[in-house]
């Protein structure tokens, strides 16, 4: 018969072995003969419906594991049709025909793929709802260049590889297939049989908008589309703002350790949003940065080691949760940052690692491919389909999930070859030096791709070293990123903060030192969560002398860090005095508010956030020199520091005092540019904070006579390890 079928065809599928399925399966025409197949393993009889004249045939079984054939005459040609089949189980079920469809992926998608310029991807490959001539269903589509079959299995295919085997479209490595009837909700895997080496594993969805919840790695087909937004005033207006000139004061905060309910649950997404944002707006935050949202297989890597990078972790809820938690945040005005981890990935089975039996979105050497302090792989990123990956997966987050920023974790270890490696660990770039080139033009074109097409949206590099223009243009040759975290500022005030004070006159400089580097980049000022955990001690616990210095140092510390140049960033816990490390595994410790000193605390931290919003002084001049003045920067004998922070209006200035001793000084003299009364906006010693109430009175007349180079002078009390804030009443 010239439509019959070989032998090793059928054996081929039914041994599950076979990677061009459509040659075998769907509908097969040849002159007025058509013959229609089906493979269902688990039918002991299967009926082929006629979805407009209700005609039904009953199909011949031609292998005993379940291959089922229809020979049929012109009149099905191109009838639509579905099957019916008896289940071994004596139950019924009705199902379409996966191999008379064409592919999702345009010739265009696949160019655009394999250029590295695919910024939609994601649009394309995974697991979408599609809809075909009336047939409705979910199309899956992945990328696997080194396998001989793939398949697509699931609860609604008994897991079975054998079932809805994909195809693989020219040499792009792309495997497809449509799945008619399936609808959101069904949970699936990639059954992955590689030409290398006999590897076969079932993969999770690399573009998975869902996943189950760990220790179950399946993903699960969910419609991101159907939640209803309701921010659209603030997406207009956030493309209108200059971040550089906004006030930033970052909460950073771990899901699923800020609070947790009874019986340690994790509170869910909707929940954090009813119980997260009045705590936010009450306190004064302008930003929530969350670490890694993206699924991860681990509770103790924080959400550092990603396997679905297109999946909101399932411990909290569903995606549509997730996005109703960030739409709650922009309703109460607060900007949503996540971090992002494109650096590397966990080698965990189900995940990207040796996805096709090759190393496809690493490298194959260990010594350009493998992490060696995480244990984890490092993304290849001058293969194009990476980059597609990385791009889109950036965007998705912005266009999506309507996310504002991204804090890209660990762009040092990506940018050097040689990071934490020795000499000989590492294999030198082209020029025989230490640079990554296929990360370096990553993450320039990461920048770049993020700021034309999400604008207002910031980009934040978590990078320690000295690595030149991180924050400036790529067109001057910087990296693009509007914001870099300033990790010398933040090891040296810990460093300061840490020493006794009567130690400190011999450290002035560790202060003073931040303000020579402080405009080379736009700097975030960050007491994050890295500084509180792995036995470096929390905030407080890191500050000599007793309680009552313990507190007042703390007090002091976030006063110099909010009148700094630079956005601000703390750690949830910081903002009440968390006296133990933080712990992904437990919540924080609200019961310390029931202590006057920790709730004292907290206080004085609400009120230095809205004093920071309400003073563009703190805010406005960030990055440009002509925003801060030192008025003394050189008294070491008493460990005070006093300097100016300006707004646009140059008449528009803050007048601040450190003192870093447990000793008041009296009659501290400091310049000021003009005449009037210096009234205290904040005085780190308030009795209300727990503070001993030395001060000015709640305020000071300047003097007619010059000091610090300028024309007036105030004559102050410093209160003890503690920060005053003046500002010059105008009378306006």
């Amino acid at each position: 018969m010239p439509l019959s079928i070989h032998p090793d065809a059928i054996q081929a599928l039914v041994a599950g072995e076979i990677g061009a399925p459509s040659t075998v399966l769907g509908r097969h025409v040849q002159g007025d003969e058509v013959s229609i197949r089906t493979f269902r393993p688990w039918a002991k009889q299967v009926y082929l419906a006629h979805d407009r004249t209700e005609e039904r045939v009953r199909m011949e079984p031609c292998h005993q594991e379940g291959l089922f054939i229809a020979e049929l005459g012109s009149s099905w040609v191109e009838a639509p049709y579905h099957f019916e089949a008896l289940t071994v189980e004596g139950k019924t079920e009705s199902y379409g025909d996966p191999y008379i469809h064409p592919p999702l992926l345009s010739e265009y998608d696949i160019y655009l793929f394999g250029q590295g310029k695919h910024r939609d991807i994601y649009q394309k490959l995974g697991a979408h709802s599609r809809e075909i001539n009336g047939v409705a269903g979910i199309n899956f589509a992945v990328w696997a260049p080194n396998c001989y079959k793939v398949a697509v299995v699931g609860d609604f295919n008994r897991w079975d590889a054998r079932a809805h085997v994909m195809e693989n479209y020219g040499d792009s490595g792309i495997w497809e297939i449509f799945v008619p009837g399936l609808a959101s909700g069904a949970h699936y895997k990639f059954e992955i049989r590689s030409h290398n080496e006999g590897y076969r594993a079932q993969k999770s969805d690399p573009y998975g908008f869902y996943s189950e919840l760990r220790p179950q790695t399946a993903s699960i087909v969910y419609d991101i589309e159907q939640y209803q937004w309701n921010d659209s005033d603030w997406m207009k207006q956030r493309a209108l703002r200059d971040p550089l000139s906004q006030p930033m004061n970052t909460y950073e905060l771990h899901l699923g350790s800020w609070r947790r309910k009874d019986g340690d649950e994790f509170l869910s997404y909707r929940e954090l949003a009813d119980e997260l944002l009045p705590y936010l707006v009450n306190m004064g935050y302008t930003h929530l940065e969350l670490l890694p949202v993206a699924e991860h297989p681990l509770d103790a890597s924080w959400g550092y080691q990603v396997t679905g990078y297109f999946a909101p972790t399932s411990r909290y809820g569903a995606p549509a949760d997730f996005m109703h938690l960030v739409d709650r945040c922009h309703q109460h005005g607060i900007a949503v940052v996540l971090d992002w981890v494109p650096a590397h990935f966990p080698k965990d089975e189900h995940g990207l690692n040796y996805f096709d039996g090759t190393h496809l979105y690493s490298h194959e050497d260990p010594l350009q491919g493998e992490h060696p302090d995480w244990g984890t792989m490092i993304f290849n990123y001058a293969r194009s389909e990476v980059r597609s990956f990385l791009l889109s997966n950036a965007l998705f987050w912005l266009k999506k999930y309507h996310i504002d920023g991204l804090r890209v974790d660990a762009v040092s270890s990506m940018i050097y070859l040689s990071f934490s490696r020795e000499a000989g660990q590492w294999i030198p770039n082209e020029y025989g030096s230490h640079e990554n080139l296929g990360a370096l033009a990553f993450l320039r074109e990461f920048n770049e791709v993020l700021h034309a097409e999400a604008p207002g949206a910031i980009t934040i590099a978590e990078e320690s070293t000295a690595w030149p223009m991180v924050s400036r243009p790529t067109y001057t040759g910087g990296l693009g990123f509007t914001f870099k975290w300033n990790m010398g500022w933040m090891h040296d005030t810990l460093s300061y903060m840490a020493r006794e004070p009567v130690h400190r006159r011999y450290h002035h400089h560790q202060i003073t030192f931040a303000l020579l580097y402080a405009f080379s980049e736009n700097f975030v000022l960050p007491l994050s969560h890295d500084e509180v955990v792995h036995l470096k001690s929390s905030l407080i616990g890191k500050l000599p002398g007793d309680y009552w210095q313990k507190f007042a140092g703390l007090r002091l510390l976030f006063g110099y860090q909010y009148t700094q140049v630079g956005k601000i960033l703390n750690f949830m816990g910081n903002e009440f005095a968390q006296f133990t490390e933080w712990s992904e595994a437990r919540s924080l410790d609200w019961h310390l508010l029931g202590y006057e000193k920790h709730a004292q605390t907290q206080a004085y931290l609400r009120d230095l956030n809205h004093l920071y919003r309400r003073q563009p002084a703190l805010w406005q001049c960030d990055f440009e020199s002509d925003g801060f003045r030192w008025i003394e920067a050189n008294d070491a004998d008493y460990s005070v520091y006093s300097y100016m922070r300006f707004a646009n209006d140059r008449r528009d200035f803050l007048v601040i005092a450190l003192n870093c001793t447990p000793v008041p000084r009296e009659n501290y003299r400091i310049g000021v540019p003009a005449s009037g009364y210096y009234r205290e906006l904040l005085n780190s010693d308030a009795s209300c904070y727990g503070g001993g109430d030395v001060g000015n009175a709640g305020g000071a007349h300047s003097d007619d006579f010059a000091s610090h180079g300028l024309p007036y002078s105030l004559n102050l009390r410093l209160p003890p390890l503690a920060i005053l804030i003046l500002k010059l009443e105008t009378g306006e």
